[in-house]
């Protein structure tokens, strides 16, 4: 695999930045996180109209660009360097993936076109209490009548659940075939659902909690078992995080190298101080280690290679901790300033903390990465799962 971006990567990494810097500015995120909705609908349509960002993995038949996760993951990282308020990451990422690893393709032909454009916003619905991200944590119950599927339970922390106009569900059909789960398309508005906006730590991201009182349903169409198409869509899902998690962290960076060469003690600059110096380069360090690890798993994504799994969960697991760490490191540096509501710095410590536990946290995924290297077969993986957003 050729490691290096190539020209056409820069110039999309270009143009998005230059995009989000003049449609996301601070003031601009600010603003929205304080609206209903948390984004800014005319902005989502001509992200997907004008730059055809929700459409890039999406195929040229059905209205997309035809692109792959590593055009998907150089956007991820402008967003997070910008934290974009948008529902990228439920829609272009978790929503498209999960209709194009179903077998289904009345539903690919009826929703992608409209995920692509921005005219529809999708997520997708699986966690519920016990925030576990594994088969054994699906509790919600679909059952078949004779008009159709009907949905009872409920999910939460379910990403932009409350705005999504599709909410791709994943429930227990008891119904004795393959492992039991299924995933189900609900419309948005449907009968029977009632969605609940949740209190967050990151309010750049929201979530919300859906409760089914037989909803209809229609059930998708999968390749094999229901589990194994939602696995597949985890670990692409996990990857692009972690290209967010890339840009998150390279900002916060760039905000603590900023802020040192302009805050003076004690006459000089405090990034000429060698304490200071070592922080900044060891944040450095883990940054760019970061940036390796999710390129490479967006590679092993986009080649279908089999090391995608093991990729997955290395890359959630070392860019949730490196974002994590350079996003702290920069409130340090900043000192006192980095603490309060009018710098930003706050903003991004509190995306690093969410997108750490979303989709498992870093002791989950390093214990499922020894498991799917080989190296601990006799472990519980999911014992590790942790708080899947940061519901406040």
């Amino acid at each position: 695999m050729d490691f290096a971006f190539s020209d056409e990567h820069e110039e999309l990494r270009r143009t998005v930045r230059a995009f989000l810097a003049d449609t996301a500015p601070e003031t601009e995120v600010r603003r929205l996180m304080e609206t209903p909705e948390g984004f800014d609908r005319p902005l989502w349509r001509r992200m997907g109209e004008e730059l055809g960002l929700q459409g890039l993995a999406v195929p040229e038949e059905y209205g997309g660009a035809g692109c792959g996760p590593v055009e998907v993951g150089v956007v991820m990282e402008e967003m997070g360097r910008a934290l974009l308020c948008a529902p990228f990451l439920s829609s272009a990422v978790l929503a498209t993936t999960t209709l194009l690893r179903c077998a289904d393709e009345e539903a690919r032909k009826q929703l992608l076109p409209g995920l692509a454009s921005g005219e529809l916003v999708g997520t997708l619905a699986l966690t519920e209490d016990s925030a576990r991200w594994d088969a054994s944590g699906v509790g919600l119950r679909a059952r078949e009548s004779a008009g159709g599927w009907l949905l009872s339970g409920h999910k939460t922390f379910v990403l932009d659940g409350a705005t999504a106009d599709v909410v791709l569900t994943v429930a227990r059909t008891g119904d004795g075939t393959g492992d039991g789960i299924g995933v189900f398309r609900v419309d948005g508005d449907a009968s029977g659902l009632r969605r609940t906006p949740l209190p967050t730590l990151d309010p750049t991201r929201r979530q919300a909690r859906l409760d089914y009182a037989d909803v209809p349903a229609t059930r998708l169409r999968t390749h094999g078992s229901g589990w194994d198409t939602v696995a597949q869509v985890l670990d692409r899902a996990a990857v692009a995080l972690a290209a967010e998690q890339v840009g998150v962290a390279s900002r916060a960076l760039d905000m603590a190298v900023g802020y040192a060469k302009v805050r003076h003690q004690f006459g000089r600059p405090i990034g000429s101080f060698q304490a200071v110096k070592h922080l900044l380069a060891d944040v450095l360090l883990e940054v760019e280690s970061a940036r390796a690890a999710a390129h490479y798993a967006l590679l092993a994504a986009e080649h279908e290679d089999p090391e995608l799994p093991a990729a997955a969960s290395l890359a959630k697991a070392f860019c949730s901790d490196a974002c994590l760490q350079a996003t702290a490191e920069n409130i340090q540096v900043h000192g006192g300033i980095g603490f309060t509501w009018e710098h930003p710095a706050h903003l991004y410590l509190k995306r690093a903390k969410t997108s750490q536990l979303m989709f498992g946290d870093p002791a989950y995924h390093r214990e499922l990465l020894a498991r799917r290297i080989g190296l601990d077969a006799g472990t519980d993986t999911d014992t590790h799962i942790g708080t899947v957003g940061g519901a406040a």
